[in-house]
């Protein structure tokens, strides 16, 4: 088991309880939801008997994001009858990763969680992060044992991913892991104040440091539905982590221009001493048409991963709020801490 002690901000003996850190404290459970009408009371139903059971105070923030079924109507019916339970909805589709971050704007606990509504994180994994929280952990991540439900494709290009990044990035992101986890209140509002678009929240919360603990579990299969991470927003995603934590792109193009241009110089190199040494001159329209071609080809490779970087830049001169909150209900509609 990794035991993140390479985030550590400062040790603490196991089995210490922190002053501050009581049995009684809130905990923030956000739960960001895209077309989980088939789930999302069963999520509630095993949410709140688990948390009852391990004696948790707490509260739960709904993210409707932009759903197009009858996943907000559900929300709606769900905080009526539970006062624990409150619900953003936001404008549009915004996407998971800001749908988080709408649901941690508006969390108060004491700690803050995040979990998906599709059940494959057990909710009963967050008392034992809640244990270590109050053990001195800052961060305490569900790290996956086993993904059940999942193709052998998925495995295999997530282990790829997550350890081709760790080999370009100045930041090392814990293997095998996803937005499941627990932070503490001082994370939790430095999280929040990074208002960077291209959010990618498992690289960012690595990058803030502070202790970081990683917890085993098995992730179980999808309880309904299907996945809102499909192959394309996967790569999406992917594409993501690797433009915000590693300049490796950058690196790589200049790398390959440097290669280019020291080839080139190797062949005029090549043709004088061919003139001079000989008749012959190096000819061939082959040759040319070959040359101009790889160098076009090279031109638009470096165009592009520096236009990238520009637009990423451009985007955020803008300064256009994350997203937007059409509905609240619940706790989170009398709460001020909301913001895009």
């Amino acid at each position: 088991m990794a035991d993140g002690s390479k985030f550590s901000a400062a040790p603490q003996e196991s089995g210490e309880f922190l002053a501050s850190r009581r049995a009684d404290a809130l905990i923030s459970v956000i739960v960001p939801c895209y077309n989980e009408q088939e789930v999302i009371f069963e999520t509630h139903r095993q949410l709140t008997e688990s948390l009852e059971r391990d004696g948790l105070n707490f509260e739960i923030i709904y993210v409707n994001d932009g759903s197009r079924d009858r996943t907000l109507e559900l929300l709606r019916e769900i905080s009526e009858r539970d006062p624990r339970a409150g619900f953003l909805s936001l404008s549009r589709n915004f996407g998971h990763q800001v749908a988080v971050t709408a649901g941690l704007d508006a969390a108060t606990g004491d700690a803050v969680v995040f979990i998906d509504a599709d059940l494959q994180d057990p909710p009963a994994v967050i008392a034992q992060m809640f244990q270590k929280w109050r053990e001195g952990s800052d961060v305490v991540y569900g790290q996956r044992l086993s993904r059940e439900g999942e193709s052998p494709f998925k495995l295999a290009t997530a282990k790829m991913f997550y350890r081709a990044l760790n080999s370009i990035s100045d930041v090392q992101i814990p293997l095998d892991v996803g937005d499941f986890r627990l932070m503490d209140r001082e994370v939790a509002d430095m999280l929040a104040g990074m208002r960077e678009r291209d959010r990618f929240l498992r690289g960012m919360v690595a990058w803030l440091g502070y202790k970081q603990t990683a917890l085993p579990y098995k992730r179980d299969a999808r309880f309904a539905g299907e996945t809102k991470y499909p192959l394309k927003r996967m790569l999406a995603l992917a594409f993501n982590g690797m433009m915000s934590f590693s300049m490796a792109p950058l690196r790589f193009v200049l790398g390959l221009g440097m290669t280019v241009v020291g080839l080139s110089v190797l062949g005029v190199l090549y043709a004088i001493v061919l003139r001079l040494a000989t008749d012959a001159w190096v000819s061939g329209w082959t040759l040319l048409f070959i040359s101009v071609m790889f160098m076009g080809g090279v031109q638009l490779i470096v165009l592009g991963a520096i236009g990238e970087y520009v637009g990423r830049i451009y985007m955020e001169s803008k300064g256009r709020p994350l997203y937007g909150i059409k509905e609240r209900g619940g706790p989170v509609a009398k709460t001020n801490r909301g913001r895009a």
